[in-house]
Protein backbone atom coordinates (compact mmCIF):
# COMPACT_ATOMS: atom_id res chain seq x y z
CA UNK A 1 0.00 0.00 0.00
CA UNK A 2 1.77 2.62 -0.96
CA UNK A 3 2.02 6.56 0.94
CA UNK A 4 -0.89 8.58 -0.75
CA UNK A 5 -3.14 5.59 -0.64
CA UNK A 6 -2.48 5.45 3.12
CA UNK A 7 -2.89 9.36 3.89
CA UNK A 8 -6.18 8.63 1.92
CA UNK A 9 -7.86 5.92 4.23
CA UNK A 10 -5.89 7.32 7.36
CA UNK A 11 -7.89 10.78 6.33
CA UNK A 12 -11.32 8.83 6.10
CA UNK A 13 -11.12 6.77 9.03
CA UNK A 14 -10.85 10.37 11.07
CA UNK A 15 -14.04 11.45 9.63
CA UNK A 16 -14.98 7.97 10.56
CA UNK A 17 -14.35 8.16 13.53
CA UNK A 18 -15.41 12.25 14.15
CA UNK A 19 -18.96 11.56 13.01
CA UNK A 20 -19.05 8.43 15.65
CA UNK A 21 -18.49 10.98 18.24
CA UNK A 22 -22.32 12.15 17.86
CA UNK A 23 -23.82 9.24 19.10
CA UNK A 24 -22.60 10.73 22.68
CA UNK A 25 -24.69 14.34 21.67
CA UNK A 26 -28.52 14.20 21.32
CA UNK A 27 -28.25 15.20 17.72
CA UNK A 28 -31.33 13.54 15.86
CA UNK A 29 -30.42 10.66 12.73
CA UNK A 30 -31.23 13.79 9.83
CA UNK A 31 -28.29 16.21 11.83
CA UNK A 32 -26.03 13.06 11.82
CA UNK A 33 -26.65 12.69 8.19
CA UNK A 34 -26.28 15.69 6.81
CA UNK A 35 -22.90 15.73 9.14
CA UNK A 36 -21.97 12.28 6.80
CA UNK A 37 -23.66 14.06 3.43
CA UNK A 38 -21.42 17.40 4.37
CA UNK A 39 -18.38 15.47 5.17
CA UNK A 40 -18.90 12.97 1.92
CA UNK A 41 -18.57 15.83 -0.36
CA UNK A 42 -15.77 17.83 1.38
CA UNK A 43 -13.67 15.02 1.67
CA UNK A 44 -14.73 13.90 -1.95
CA UNK A 45 -14.04 17.37 -3.37
CA UNK A 46 -10.35 17.15 -1.71
CA UNK A 47 -9.49 13.83 -3.54
CA UNK A 48 -10.96 14.63 -6.76
CA UNK A 49 -9.09 18.38 -6.69
CA UNK A 50 -6.13 16.47 -5.90
CA UNK A 51 -5.99 13.47 -8.02
CA UNK A 52 -8.79 13.52 -10.70
CA UNK A 53 -11.25 11.18 -12.05
CA UNK A 54 -9.72 8.02 -12.70
CA UNK A 55 -6.35 8.61 -11.05
CA UNK A 56 -5.12 4.83 -9.99
CA UNK A 57 -4.70 6.15 -6.21
CA UNK A 58 -8.07 7.31 -6.66
CA UNK A 59 -9.80 3.98 -7.50
CA UNK A 60 -7.73 2.26 -5.34
CA UNK A 61 -9.04 4.78 -2.69
CA UNK A 62 -13.00 3.97 -3.86
CA UNK A 63 -11.82 0.43 -3.65
CA UNK A 64 -11.71 0.61 0.12
CA UNK A 65 -14.60 3.22 0.62
CA UNK A 66 -16.62 0.60 -0.86
CA UNK A 67 -15.73 -1.09 2.33
CA UNK A 68 -18.43 1.17 4.31
CA UNK A 69 -20.47 2.48 1.04
CA UNK A 70 -21.28 -0.26 -0.35
CA UNK A 71 -21.00 -2.49 2.41
CA UNK A 72 -23.64 -0.27 4.50
CA UNK A 73 -25.86 -0.80 1.49
CA UNK A 74 -25.29 -4.39 1.36
CA UNK A 75 -26.48 -4.67 4.92
CA UNK A 76 -29.74 -3.10 4.07
CA UNK A 77 -30.36 -4.94 1.05
CA UNK A 78 -30.09 -7.68 3.65
CA UNK A 79 -32.51 -7.10 5.71
CA UNK A 80 -35.29 -6.02 2.26
CA UNK A 81 -36.97 -9.31 1.76
CA UNK A 82 -37.25 -9.84 5.82
CA UNK A 83 -38.62 -6.29 6.61
CA UNK A 84 -41.14 -7.31 3.77
CA UNK A 85 -42.40 -10.20 4.38
CA UNK A 86 -42.87 -10.11 8.19
CA UNK A 87 -44.22 -6.57 7.50
CA UNK A 88 -47.26 -7.54 5.23
CA UNK A 89 -47.51 -10.99 6.98
CA UNK A 90 -48.02 -8.97 9.85
CA UNK A 91 -50.06 -6.70 8.42
CA UNK A 92 -52.94 -8.83 6.66
CA UNK A 93 -53.31 -11.41 9.52
CA UNK A 94 -54.24 -8.31 11.63
CA UNK A 95 -56.50 -6.80 9.07
CA UNK A 96 -60.34 -7.87 9.88
CA UNK A 97 -61.16 -8.49 6.31
CA UNK A 98 -60.15 -8.30 2.72
CA UNK A 99 -61.68 -5.59 1.63
CA UNK A 100 -59.69 -3.70 3.76
CA UNK A 101 -56.32 -5.09 2.21
CA UNK A 102 -58.25 -4.16 -1.07
CA UNK A 103 -58.49 -0.97 -0.62
CA UNK A 104 -55.02 -0.10 0.57
CA UNK A 105 -53.20 -2.02 -2.56
CA UNK A 106 -55.51 -0.34 -4.74
CA UNK A 107 -54.99 3.24 -3.47
CA UNK A 108 -51.14 2.49 -3.12
CA UNK A 109 -50.84 1.49 -6.68
CA UNK A 110 -53.24 3.89 -7.77
CA UNK A 111 -51.43 6.73 -5.95
CA UNK A 112 -48.01 5.43 -7.81
CA UNK A 113 -49.25 4.72 -11.35
CA UNK A 114 -51.00 8.45 -11.13
CA UNK A 115 -48.03 10.19 -10.00
CA UNK A 116 -45.71 7.78 -12.62
CA UNK A 117 -48.61 8.76 -15.64
CA UNK A 118 -47.57 12.52 -14.25
CA UNK A 119 -43.57 12.32 -14.35
CA UNK A 120 -43.93 10.68 -18.06
CA UNK A 121 -46.41 14.03 -19.10
CA UNK A 122 -44.00 16.08 -17.01
CA UNK A 123 -40.67 14.44 -19.23
CA UNK A 124 -42.51 15.28 -22.53
CA UNK A 125 -43.28 18.74 -22.01
CA UNK A 126 -39.82 19.12 -20.56
CA UNK A 127 -37.87 17.94 -23.84
CA UNK A 128 -40.66 17.69 -26.62
CA UNK A 129 -39.11 18.74 -29.99
CA UNK A 130 -41.05 18.90 -33.79
CA UNK A 131 -42.13 16.58 -35.77
CA UNK A 132 -42.39 12.86 -36.08
CA UNK A 133 -44.17 10.08 -36.38
CA UNK A 134 -43.50 6.16 -35.06
CA UNK A 135 -45.01 2.42 -34.38
CA UNK A 136 -45.78 1.15 -31.01
CA UNK A 137 -44.43 -2.63 -30.32
CA UNK A 138 -46.75 -4.59 -28.53
CA UNK A 139 -45.78 -4.83 -24.69
CA UNK A 140 -45.91 -8.58 -23.19
CA UNK A 141 -48.09 -7.51 -20.38
CA UNK A 142 -49.09 -11.11 -19.97
CA UNK A 143 -45.95 -12.01 -19.54
CA UNK A 144 -44.79 -9.25 -17.00
CA UNK A 145 -48.01 -10.11 -14.79
CA UNK A 146 -47.04 -13.72 -14.40
CA UNK A 147 -43.28 -12.93 -13.54
CA UNK A 148 -45.62 -11.05 -10.41
CA UNK A 149 -46.74 -14.98 -9.08
CA UNK A 150 -44.50 -16.21 -6.48
CA UNK A 151 -44.16 -19.54 -8.22
CA UNK A 152 -40.87 -20.07 -6.07
CA UNK A 153 -41.27 -18.13 -2.87
CA UNK A 154 -37.60 -19.01 -1.33
CA UNK A 155 -36.17 -18.15 -4.81
CA UNK A 156 -37.45 -14.97 -4.56
CA UNK A 157 -36.84 -14.18 -0.64
CA UNK A 158 -33.33 -14.27 -2.24
CA UNK A 159 -34.23 -12.28 -5.12
CA UNK A 160 -34.08 -14.35 -7.94
CA UNK A 161 -36.14 -11.58 -10.43
CA UNK A 162 -36.55 -8.36 -10.36
CA UNK A 163 -40.10 -8.78 -9.40
CA UNK A 164 -39.16 -10.76 -6.67
CA UNK A 165 -40.21 -7.99 -3.98
CA UNK A 166 -44.25 -7.82 -5.30
CA UNK A 167 -43.83 -11.78 -5.24
CA UNK A 168 -42.40 -11.68 -1.64
CA UNK A 169 -45.60 -8.80 -1.53
CA UNK A 170 -47.86 -11.58 -2.79
CA UNK A 171 -46.31 -14.67 -0.64
CA UNK A 172 -47.03 -12.82 2.39
CA UNK A 173 -50.13 -11.58 1.33
CA UNK A 174 -51.60 -15.45 1.25
CA UNK A 175 -49.85 -16.91 4.25
CA UNK A 176 -51.90 -14.26 6.18
CA UNK A 177 -54.70 -14.95 4.93
CA UNK A 178 -54.24 -18.40 5.40
CA UNK A 179 -53.65 -17.54 9.10
CA UNK A 180 -56.74 -15.42 9.11
CA UNK A 181 -58.42 -18.22 7.26
CA UNK A 182 -57.06 -20.46 10.20
CA UNK A 183 -58.05 -18.22 13.57
CA UNK A 184 -61.66 -19.12 12.13
CA UNK A 185 -61.03 -22.81 11.85
CA UNK A 186 -59.10 -23.19 14.91
CA UNK A 187 -58.73 -20.58 17.09
CA UNK A 188 -56.04 -21.95 19.29
CA UNK A 189 -53.73 -22.66 16.54
CA UNK A 190 -54.64 -19.57 14.63
CA UNK A 191 -53.54 -17.52 18.04
CA UNK A 192 -50.56 -19.13 18.26
CA UNK A 193 -49.71 -18.90 15.01
CA UNK A 194 -50.56 -14.91 15.39
CA UNK A 195 -47.76 -14.98 18.16
CA UNK A 196 -45.34 -16.38 15.88
CA UNK A 197 -46.18 -13.44 13.24
CA UNK A 198 -45.70 -11.18 15.69
CA UNK A 199 -42.56 -12.35 17.32
CA UNK A 200 -40.91 -12.24 13.73
CA UNK A 201 -41.97 -8.92 13.02
CA UNK A 202 -40.57 -7.38 16.01
CA UNK A 203 -37.09 -9.54 15.89
CA UNK A 204 -36.97 -8.10 12.45
CA UNK A 205 -37.94 -4.57 13.15
CA UNK A 206 -35.23 -5.01 15.55
CA UNK A 207 -32.24 -5.98 12.91
CA UNK A 208 -33.60 -2.96 11.08
CA UNK A 209 -33.25 -0.51 13.35
CA UNK A 210 -29.50 -2.37 14.27
CA UNK A 211 -28.51 -1.31 10.74
CA UNK A 212 -30.29 2.03 10.37
CA UNK A 213 -27.72 3.12 12.72
CA UNK A 214 -24.90 2.74 10.63
CA UNK A 215 -26.84 5.28 7.88
CA UNK A 216 -24.46 8.23 8.66
CA UNK A 217 -21.30 6.45 7.86
CA UNK A 218 -22.71 4.83 4.56
CA UNK A 219 -24.15 8.09 3.47
CA UNK A 220 -20.57 9.64 4.39
CA UNK A 221 -18.74 7.13 1.73
CA UNK A 222 -21.53 6.91 -0.67
CA UNK A 223 -21.11 10.80 -0.79
CA UNK A 224 -17.52 10.91 -1.38
CA UNK A 225 -16.88 7.84 -4.00
CA UNK A 226 -19.92 10.12 -6.11
CA UNK A 227 -17.99 13.54 -5.53
CA UNK A 228 -14.31 12.30 -6.38
CA UNK A 229 -15.10 10.34 -9.19
CA UNK A 230 -17.31 12.54 -11.09
CA UNK A 231 -15.92 13.35 -14.56
CA UNK A 232 -16.19 16.86 -15.06
CA UNK A 233 -16.39 16.94 -18.68
CA UNK A 234 -18.87 14.63 -19.05
CA UNK A 235 -20.84 16.11 -17.12
CA UNK A 236 -20.20 19.78 -18.89
CA UNK A 237 -20.83 18.30 -21.69
CA UNK A 238 -24.08 16.78 -21.40
CA UNK A 239 -24.86 19.32 -18.89
CA UNK A 240 -28.37 21.02 -20.54
CA UNK A 241 -29.61 17.04 -20.04
CA UNK A 242 -28.81 17.19 -16.20
CA UNK A 243 -30.22 20.38 -15.83
CA UNK A 244 -33.69 19.81 -17.39
CA UNK A 245 -33.85 16.32 -15.50
CA UNK A 246 -33.50 18.17 -12.24
CA UNK A 247 -35.98 20.56 -13.37
CA UNK A 248 -38.07 17.48 -14.37
CA UNK A 249 -37.22 16.22 -10.83
CA UNK A 250 -37.96 19.50 -8.95
CA UNK A 251 -41.56 19.59 -10.82
CA UNK A 252 -42.52 16.15 -9.33
CA UNK A 253 -41.52 17.09 -5.77
CA UNK A 254 -44.17 19.70 -6.09
CA UNK A 255 -46.50 17.75 -7.69
CA UNK A 256 -45.97 15.23 -4.68
CA UNK A 257 -46.08 18.74 -2.24
CA UNK A 258 -49.96 19.47 -3.90
CA UNK A 259 -51.23 15.58 -4.17
CA UNK A 260 -50.08 15.85 -0.21
CA UNK A 261 -51.63 19.41 0.29
CA UNK A 262 -55.26 18.09 -1.14
CA UNK A 263 -55.22 15.33 1.28
CA UNK A 264 -54.59 17.28 4.46
CA UNK A 265 -51.01 17.02 5.10
CA UNK A 266 -48.40 19.92 5.11
CA UNK A 267 -45.74 19.50 2.34
CA UNK A 268 -43.01 21.15 4.60
CA UNK A 269 -43.53 19.44 7.79
CA UNK A 270 -43.29 15.85 5.45
CA UNK A 271 -40.03 16.57 3.67
CA UNK A 272 -38.77 17.90 6.84
CA UNK A 273 -39.42 14.54 8.22
CA UNK A 274 -38.53 12.58 5.23
CA UNK A 275 -35.10 14.12 4.90
CA UNK A 276 -33.20 11.53 5.96
CA UNK A 277 -35.23 8.63 4.11
CA UNK A 278 -34.41 11.08 1.35
CA UNK A 279 -30.52 11.58 2.09
CA UNK A 280 -29.65 8.42 1.65
CA UNK A 281 -31.59 7.44 -1.27
CA UNK A 282 -29.87 9.85 -2.95
CA UNK A 283 -26.41 8.71 -1.78
CA UNK A 284 -27.10 4.92 -1.99
CA UNK A 285 -29.15 5.62 -5.78
CA UNK A 286 -30.98 2.00 -4.58
CA UNK A 287 -34.93 2.32 -4.00
CA UNK A 288 -34.83 -1.27 -2.88
CA UNK A 289 -32.38 -0.82 -0.15
CA UNK A 290 -34.10 2.28 1.18
CA UNK A 291 -37.26 0.42 1.97
CA UNK A 292 -36.63 0.02 5.65
CA UNK A 293 -35.80 3.47 6.25
CA UNK A 294 -39.22 4.15 4.31
CA UNK A 295 -41.32 2.33 6.23
CA UNK A 296 -39.78 3.87 9.53
CA UNK A 297 -40.05 7.36 8.66
CA UNK A 298 -43.99 6.57 7.23
CA UNK A 299 -44.79 4.76 10.62
CA UNK A 300 -42.94 6.03 13.26
CA UNK A 301 -42.62 10.40 11.79
CA UNK A 302 -45.79 10.27 9.68
CA UNK A 303 -48.23 8.34 11.80
CA UNK A 304 -48.60 5.81 8.88
CA UNK A 305 -50.05 2.21 9.98
CA UNK A 306 -47.34 -0.44 9.42
CA UNK A 307 -50.08 -2.46 7.24
CA UNK A 308 -50.43 0.81 4.55
CA UNK A 309 -46.45 1.66 5.12
CA UNK A 310 -45.54 -1.63 4.25
CA UNK A 311 -47.48 -2.06 1.08
CA UNK A 312 -46.47 1.81 0.03
CA UNK A 313 -42.69 1.35 0.32
CA UNK A 314 -42.72 -2.26 -0.85
CA UNK A 315 -44.93 -1.49 -4.58
CA UNK A 316 -43.06 1.75 -4.62
CA UNK A 317 -39.56 -0.17 -5.14
CA UNK A 318 -41.30 -1.99 -7.90
CA UNK A 319 -44.01 -0.23 -9.54
CA UNK A 320 -44.50 3.05 -10.15
CA UNK A 321 -40.75 4.94 -10.21
CA UNK A 322 -41.50 8.38 -10.52
CA UNK A 323 -37.91 9.27 -11.34
CA UNK A 324 -36.50 5.93 -13.15
CA UNK A 325 -39.49 4.29 -14.55
CA UNK A 326 -41.88 7.84 -15.24
CA UNK A 327 -39.67 10.93 -16.11
CA UNK A 328 -36.41 9.33 -17.97
CA UNK A 329 -37.83 6.99 -20.23
CA UNK A 330 -40.50 9.63 -21.14
CA UNK A 331 -37.52 12.32 -21.52
CA UNK A 332 -35.45 10.03 -23.63
CA UNK A 333 -38.14 8.71 -25.71
CA UNK A 334 -38.70 12.58 -27.03
CA UNK A 335 -35.30 13.05 -27.67
CA UNK A 336 -34.88 10.46 -30.01
CA UNK A 337 -38.46 10.53 -31.82
CA UNK A 338 -37.39 13.49 -33.97
CA UNK A 339 -34.40 10.95 -35.37
CA UNK A 340 -37.40 8.86 -37.04
CA UNK A 341 -39.36 11.48 -38.25
CA UNK A 342 -42.21 10.86 -35.69
CA UNK A 343 -44.37 14.20 -34.68
CA UNK A 344 -44.09 14.45 -31.25
CA UNK A 345 -46.43 16.45 -30.79
CA UNK A 346 -49.33 13.90 -31.95
CA UNK A 347 -51.99 13.34 -28.69
CA UNK A 348 -52.22 9.89 -29.97
CA UNK A 349 -48.19 9.12 -29.88
CA UNK A 350 -48.10 10.85 -26.47
CA UNK A 351 -51.32 9.25 -25.20
CA UNK A 352 -49.30 6.02 -26.02
CA UNK A 353 -45.81 6.46 -24.59
CA UNK A 354 -47.39 7.83 -21.14
CA UNK A 355 -49.67 4.38 -21.24
CA UNK A 356 -46.18 2.39 -21.90
CA UNK A 357 -44.59 4.59 -19.59
CA UNK A 358 -46.85 3.89 -16.76
CA UNK A 359 -47.31 0.26 -17.42
CA UNK A 360 -43.73 -0.75 -17.95
CA UNK A 361 -43.10 1.11 -14.34
CA UNK A 362 -44.35 -2.67 -13.12
CA UNK A 363 -41.25 -4.31 -12.34
CA UNK A 364 -38.17 -2.14 -12.82
CA UNK A 365 -35.71 -3.30 -10.10
CA UNK A 366 -35.34 -0.88 -7.21
CA UNK A 367 -31.33 -0.90 -7.51
CA UNK A 368 -29.16 1.43 -9.09
CA UNK A 369 -28.97 1.73 -13.00
CA UNK A 370 -32.84 1.01 -12.90
CA UNK A 371 -33.82 3.40 -15.03
CA UNK A 372 -31.73 2.32 -17.96
CA UNK A 373 -33.88 -1.01 -17.51
CA UNK A 374 -36.94 1.12 -18.34
CA UNK A 375 -35.74 3.21 -20.73
CA UNK A 376 -34.47 -0.21 -22.88
CA UNK A 377 -38.24 -1.21 -22.38
CA UNK A 378 -40.29 1.63 -23.35
CA UNK A 379 -37.84 2.92 -26.64
CA UNK A 380 -38.08 -0.04 -28.13
CA UNK A 381 -41.87 -0.43 -27.31
CA UNK A 382 -42.40 2.70 -29.46
CA UNK A 383 -40.32 1.76 -32.08
CA UNK A 384 -37.33 3.65 -30.90
CA UNK A 385 -33.72 3.10 -30.90
CA UNK A 386 -31.38 2.90 -27.83
CA UNK A 387 -28.38 4.07 -28.90
CA UNK A 388 -28.94 7.21 -26.85
CA UNK A 389 -28.68 5.28 -23.70
CA UNK A 390 -25.08 4.38 -24.15
CA UNK A 391 -24.48 8.17 -24.53
CA UNK A 392 -25.83 9.13 -21.19
CA UNK A 393 -24.02 6.56 -19.20
CA UNK A 394 -21.41 8.95 -18.24
CA UNK A 395 -23.74 11.34 -16.32
CA UNK A 396 -26.04 8.33 -15.03
CA UNK A 397 -24.39 8.13 -11.56
CA UNK A 398 -25.15 12.28 -11.15
CA UNK A 399 -28.96 11.93 -12.59
CA UNK A 400 -29.22 8.85 -10.81
CA UNK A 401 -29.33 10.05 -7.52
CA UNK A 402 -32.19 13.02 -7.96
CA UNK A 403 -34.10 9.88 -9.68
CA UNK A 404 -34.18 7.95 -6.47
CA UNK A 405 -34.78 10.39 -4.11
CA UNK A 406 -37.86 10.94 -6.48
CA UNK A 407 -38.77 7.15 -6.86
CA UNK A 408 -38.76 7.42 -2.86
CA UNK A 409 -40.47 10.14 -2.00
CA UNK A 410 -43.09 8.76 -4.60
CA UNK A 411 -43.97 5.31 -2.49
CA UNK A 412 -43.91 7.64 1.06
CA UNK A 413 -46.64 9.90 -1.04
CA UNK A 414 -48.21 6.90 -1.36
CA UNK A 415 -48.35 6.01 1.49
CA UNK A 416 -49.14 9.04 3.37
CA UNK A 417 -52.04 9.50 0.88
CA UNK A 418 -53.54 5.93 1.53
CA UNK A 419 -53.56 6.65 4.95
CA UNK A 420 -55.29 9.36 4.47
CA UNK A 421 -58.30 8.77 2.42
CA UNK A 422 -58.75 5.60 4.36
CA UNK A 423 -58.63 8.31 7.66
CA UNK A 424 -56.01 5.74 9.35
CA UNK A 425 -53.27 8.23 10.25
CA UNK A 426 -52.37 9.29 13.52
CA UNK A 427 -52.43 13.13 13.35
CA UNK A 428 -50.85 13.09 16.62
CA UNK A 429 -47.71 11.62 15.65
CA UNK A 430 -48.09 13.39 11.92
CA UNK A 431 -48.43 16.68 13.74
CA UNK A 432 -45.93 16.10 15.98
CA UNK A 433 -42.10 16.96 16.98
CA UNK A 434 -40.22 16.02 13.98
CA UNK A 435 -37.47 14.53 16.65
CA UNK A 436 -39.06 11.46 16.75
CA UNK A 437 -36.31 10.08 15.22
CA UNK A 438 -35.91 6.91 13.66
CA UNK A 439 -32.84 5.21 15.28
CA UNK A 440 -34.27 6.42 18.69
CA UNK A 441 -37.14 4.39 18.20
Amino acid sequence: MNLPLSLNLLAFLALLLGLAQTRRTDWSLAKKVLLGLALGVGFGLVLHTIYGAGHPVLKATIGWLDLVGNGYVGLLQMIVMPLIFASILSAVARLHNASALGRISVLSIGTLLLTTAIAALIGIALTIHSDYAGKVADLNIPQLLLSFIPSNPVGDLARAKPTSIISVVIFAVFLGLAALQLIKDDKDKGERALSAIDVLQAWVMRLVRLVMKLTPYGVLALMTKVVASSNLEDILKLGSFVVVSYIGLGLMFVVHGVILALTGVSPLRFFRKVWPVLTFAFTSRSSAASIPLNIEAQTLRLGVPQSIASFSASFGATIGQNGCAGLYPAMLAVMVAPAVGIDTFDPLWIATLVAIVTLSSAGVAGVGGGATFAALIVLPAMGLPVELVALLISVEPLIDMGRTALNVNGSMTAGVVTSQLLKQTDQQVLSGDEHAELSHS
